[in-house]
Protein backbone atom coordinates (compact mmCIF):
# COMPACT_ATOMS: atom_id res chain seq x y z
CA UNK A 1 0.00 0.00 0.00
CA UNK A 2 2.76 2.28 0.85
CA UNK A 3 4.81 1.84 -2.61
CA UNK A 4 1.00 2.02 -4.43
CA UNK A 5 0.53 5.96 -2.41
CA UNK A 6 4.07 6.60 -3.52
CA UNK A 7 3.01 5.86 -7.66
CA UNK A 8 -0.14 8.16 -7.11
CA UNK A 9 2.14 10.89 -5.69
CA UNK A 10 4.09 10.68 -8.61
CA UNK A 11 1.15 10.19 -11.45
CA UNK A 12 -0.15 13.02 -9.58
CA UNK A 13 2.98 15.55 -10.17
CA UNK A 14 3.89 14.03 -13.69
CA UNK A 15 0.18 13.83 -14.82
CA UNK A 16 -0.48 15.38 -18.60
CA UNK A 17 -3.81 15.09 -20.09
CA UNK A 18 -3.02 14.45 -24.38
CA UNK A 19 -4.93 14.97 -27.06
CA UNK A 20 -6.03 10.81 -26.81
CA UNK A 21 -7.53 11.72 -23.40
CA UNK A 22 -9.66 14.51 -24.70
CA UNK A 23 -10.77 12.72 -27.57
CA UNK A 24 -11.73 9.83 -25.37
CA UNK A 25 -13.71 11.91 -22.80
CA UNK A 26 -15.41 13.93 -25.49
CA UNK A 27 -17.02 10.77 -27.23
CA UNK A 28 -18.09 9.37 -23.40
CA UNK A 29 -19.64 12.46 -21.96
CA UNK A 30 -22.41 14.79 -22.70
CA UNK A 31 -21.64 18.77 -22.82
CA UNK A 32 -22.97 19.50 -19.59
CA UNK A 33 -20.46 16.57 -18.02
CA UNK A 34 -17.80 17.66 -19.92
CA UNK A 35 -18.38 21.06 -18.56
CA UNK A 36 -18.07 19.81 -14.88
CA UNK A 37 -15.19 17.53 -15.72
CA UNK A 38 -13.09 20.18 -17.08
CA UNK A 39 -13.41 21.36 -13.53
CA UNK A 40 -11.82 18.72 -11.67
CA UNK A 41 -7.86 19.11 -11.27
CA UNK A 42 -5.78 18.02 -14.10
CA UNK A 43 -4.68 15.17 -12.19
CA UNK A 44 -8.05 14.14 -11.00
CA UNK A 45 -9.12 13.97 -14.61
CA UNK A 46 -6.49 11.61 -15.65
CA UNK A 47 -7.46 9.06 -12.60
CA UNK A 48 -11.04 9.38 -14.12
CA UNK A 49 -9.64 8.39 -17.09
CA UNK A 50 -7.71 5.41 -16.23
CA UNK A 51 -10.30 4.29 -13.94
CA UNK A 52 -12.77 4.62 -17.32
CA UNK A 53 -10.45 3.12 -19.94
CA UNK A 54 -9.66 0.22 -17.24
CA UNK A 55 -13.65 -0.56 -16.78
CA UNK A 56 -14.06 -0.46 -20.49
CA UNK A 57 -11.02 -2.98 -20.51
CA UNK A 58 -12.38 -4.96 -18.25
CA UNK A 59 -15.74 -5.11 -19.35
CA UNK A 60 -14.74 -5.86 -23.29
CA UNK A 61 -12.38 -8.97 -21.75
CA UNK A 62 -15.73 -10.45 -20.28
CA UNK A 63 -17.66 -9.67 -23.44
CA UNK A 64 -19.86 -7.24 -21.64
CA UNK A 65 -21.05 -3.83 -22.76
CA UNK A 66 -21.93 -1.17 -20.11
CA UNK A 67 -21.36 2.74 -21.66
CA UNK A 68 -22.93 3.96 -18.13
CA UNK A 69 -20.63 2.46 -15.95
CA UNK A 70 -17.90 3.64 -18.37
CA UNK A 71 -19.49 7.37 -17.97
CA UNK A 72 -19.89 7.06 -14.27
CA UNK A 73 -16.10 6.05 -13.59
CA UNK A 74 -15.30 8.91 -15.84
CA UNK A 75 -17.27 11.55 -13.34
CA UNK A 76 -17.30 9.54 -10.26
CA UNK A 77 -14.85 11.86 -8.52
CA UNK A 78 -16.80 14.93 -9.95
CA UNK A 79 -17.80 16.05 -6.14
CA UNK A 80 -14.20 17.26 -5.82
CA UNK A 81 -14.71 20.20 -7.93
CA UNK A 82 -15.91 21.54 -5.02
CA UNK A 83 -12.72 22.45 -3.24
CA UNK A 84 -9.39 21.26 -4.72
CA UNK A 85 -7.64 19.37 -2.36
CA UNK A 86 -3.67 19.92 -3.53
CA UNK A 87 -1.32 16.94 -3.35
CA UNK A 88 0.67 17.83 -0.27
CA UNK A 89 -2.71 18.09 1.74
CA UNK A 90 -4.10 15.08 0.07
CA UNK A 91 -0.87 13.19 0.88
CA UNK A 92 -1.34 14.75 4.54
CA UNK A 93 -4.83 13.08 4.90
CA UNK A 94 -4.46 9.95 3.53
CA UNK A 95 -1.40 9.50 5.91
CA UNK A 96 -3.27 10.71 8.85
CA UNK A 97 -6.50 8.78 7.60
CA UNK A 98 -4.00 5.64 8.06
CA UNK A 99 -2.70 6.56 11.27
CA UNK A 100 -5.73 7.31 12.97
CA UNK A 101 -8.01 4.16 11.27
CA UNK A 102 -10.17 6.30 9.71
CA UNK A 103 -11.23 8.37 12.57
CA UNK A 104 -9.69 11.87 10.95
CA UNK A 105 -13.30 11.36 9.08
CA UNK A 106 -14.82 13.21 12.98
CA UNK A 107 -12.81 16.37 11.14
CA UNK A 108 -15.23 16.90 8.24
CA UNK A 109 -16.03 20.39 9.19
CA UNK A 110 -12.12 21.07 7.34
CA UNK A 111 -13.05 21.67 3.85
CA UNK A 112 -10.49 19.51 3.04
CA UNK A 113 -11.10 16.83 5.17
CA UNK A 114 -14.81 16.30 3.81
CA UNK A 115 -13.81 16.40 0.08
CA UNK A 116 -11.76 13.55 0.99
CA UNK A 117 -14.17 11.65 2.33
CA UNK A 118 -17.67 12.34 1.13
CA UNK A 119 -16.71 14.18 -2.52
CA UNK A 120 -18.97 10.82 -3.68
CA UNK A 121 -21.74 12.36 -1.91
CA UNK A 122 -21.21 15.27 -2.85
CA UNK A 123 -20.84 14.21 -6.67
CA UNK A 124 -24.35 12.81 -6.50
CA UNK A 125 -25.68 16.07 -5.06
CA UNK A 126 -24.54 17.98 -8.22
CA UNK A 127 -25.33 15.47 -11.16
CA UNK A 128 -29.01 15.46 -9.53
CA UNK A 129 -29.32 18.63 -11.81
CA UNK A 130 -28.12 17.11 -14.95
CA UNK A 131 -30.32 14.09 -15.41
CA UNK A 132 -28.73 11.51 -14.40
CA UNK A 133 -30.38 7.98 -13.22
CA UNK A 134 -30.93 6.83 -9.64
CA UNK A 135 -28.52 4.01 -10.59
CA UNK A 136 -25.41 6.46 -12.10
CA UNK A 137 -26.16 8.81 -8.69
CA UNK A 138 -25.64 5.57 -6.50
CA UNK A 139 -22.63 4.47 -8.20
CA UNK A 140 -21.09 7.77 -7.94
CA UNK A 141 -22.47 8.31 -4.28
CA UNK A 142 -21.23 4.90 -2.79
CA UNK A 143 -17.61 4.42 -4.56
CA UNK A 144 -15.85 4.35 -1.58
CA UNK A 145 -18.52 2.88 0.77
CA UNK A 146 -17.45 -0.94 1.27
CA UNK A 147 -20.11 -1.95 3.41
CA UNK A 148 -21.93 -2.67 -0.14
CA UNK A 149 -20.45 -5.71 -1.34
CA UNK A 150 -23.60 -7.17 -3.69
CA UNK A 151 -23.69 -4.61 -6.04
CA UNK A 152 -21.16 -5.86 -9.25
CA UNK A 153 -20.99 -2.19 -10.85
CA UNK A 154 -19.68 -0.90 -7.81
CA UNK A 155 -17.64 -3.35 -7.22
CA UNK A 156 -16.11 -3.07 -10.60
CA UNK A 157 -16.02 0.68 -10.20
CA UNK A 158 -14.13 0.51 -6.75
CA UNK A 159 -11.58 -2.27 -7.83
CA UNK A 160 -10.41 0.51 -10.97
CA UNK A 161 -10.62 3.30 -8.59
CA UNK A 162 -8.42 1.82 -6.04
CA UNK A 163 -5.79 0.00 -8.93
CA UNK A 164 -5.73 3.82 -10.54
Amino acid sequence: MFFYRIKQFIWSVNTHINEEDIKYTEKILRIDELKLFNKLAKNEQKHCIRVSRDVGRFLDSKGLKNDILIRVALLHDIGKIQKRVNIINKSIIVILNKLTKGKLKRFNNIKDINIYYNHGQIGAKILEKYDHDNKELYLIANHHNDSILSDSDLNILRYFDDKN
